[in-house]
């Protein structure tokens, strides 16, 4: 497999961010790690083994980034607008620096990327594709939450009017601009998650993500899977390969 190793200092952060591509040809993935993840997670998770077929054979080829959690939404010890301030920096890296890289590695300048990740990294993929579907053409996202006032980021919903703009749930019903929803439309929007263990409040947040859909009348694919399907690698494994299938073979 054709894997390239990039660092650079980013200005949005302030700070040295890392990423790895493998592959040589295909749809372009932006991968978000799971919470407080490293770039190199979805190859040490085993995940890129496990879709490398898919890889090899030129269907996708993927851009493994870092995230900064730590510094956002898990930095506890920061108020909620101040993490968001932190996530907004992280934003704008990946547009401003992650997705201009790709487009010149790829030759196209008009490529919109997809999004995916799993648990934490679904929620990155969801809100930066909704955030900006200029850029991105649409998500594969696995086991996700998509509301921020949840006890995982100890936020609560009087907070919300501090985080609202990277809070899903919170503010994709009220997405009014038709060039936005037109783009959301010829986007590939793929939610997923199991109901066994572990899946709970990810079941919870796809179900209201896809009222959301519904309500400004944007078709997604929102699937769910079995009461065997728990929140783990062995089914993102199974679930990623199976998508791939359904979008590029």
């Amino acid at each position: 497999m054709h894997t390239e190793y990039y660092r650079w200092f980013s200005e949005k952060l302030g700070k040295d961010m890392e990423l790895k591509v493998y592959g040589h040809y295909g749809k372009p993935f932006i991968v978000f790690p799971c919470s407080r993840g490293r770039f190199f997670d979805y190859e040490g998770m085993g995940m890129v083994d496990k879709i490398k077929h898919h890889i090899d054979s030129g269907l996708v080829k993927l851009y493994a980034i870092d995230s900064i959690d730590s510094e956002s939404w898990y930095n506890f010890s920061a108020l909620p607008g101040e993490r968001n301030e932190r996530h907004e920096a992280y934003d704008r890296y990946v547009a401003e620096e992650v997705t201009p890289f790709i487009r010149n590695h790829c030759g196209s300048q008009g490529e919109r990327p997809m999004a995916t990740g799993a648990s934490m990294g679904a929620f990155h993929a969801v809100n930066y594709f909704l955030k900006h579907p200029d850029l991105c053409g649409g998500t594969i996202a696995l086991s996700g939450l998509y509301r921020l006032d949840r006890d995982e980021f100890k936020i609560s919903g009087d907070d919300i009017k501090y985080v609202y703009y990277n809070s899903p749930i919170h503010y994709l019903p009220n997405v009014n601009d038709a060039e936005t929803i037109n783009l959301y439309r010829n986007s590939d929007i793929i939610v997923c998650c199991g109901r066994g263990a572990w899946e709970e409040e990810a079941v919870a947040d796809t179900v209201e993500l896809k009222k959301s859909f519904e309500k400004i009348g944007v078709s997604a694919w929102i699937d769910f899977w079995g009461e065997d399907v728990n929140h783990d690698w062995p089914w993102w494994y199974k679930q990623m390969n199976y998508f791939i299938e359904k979008l590029y073979s």
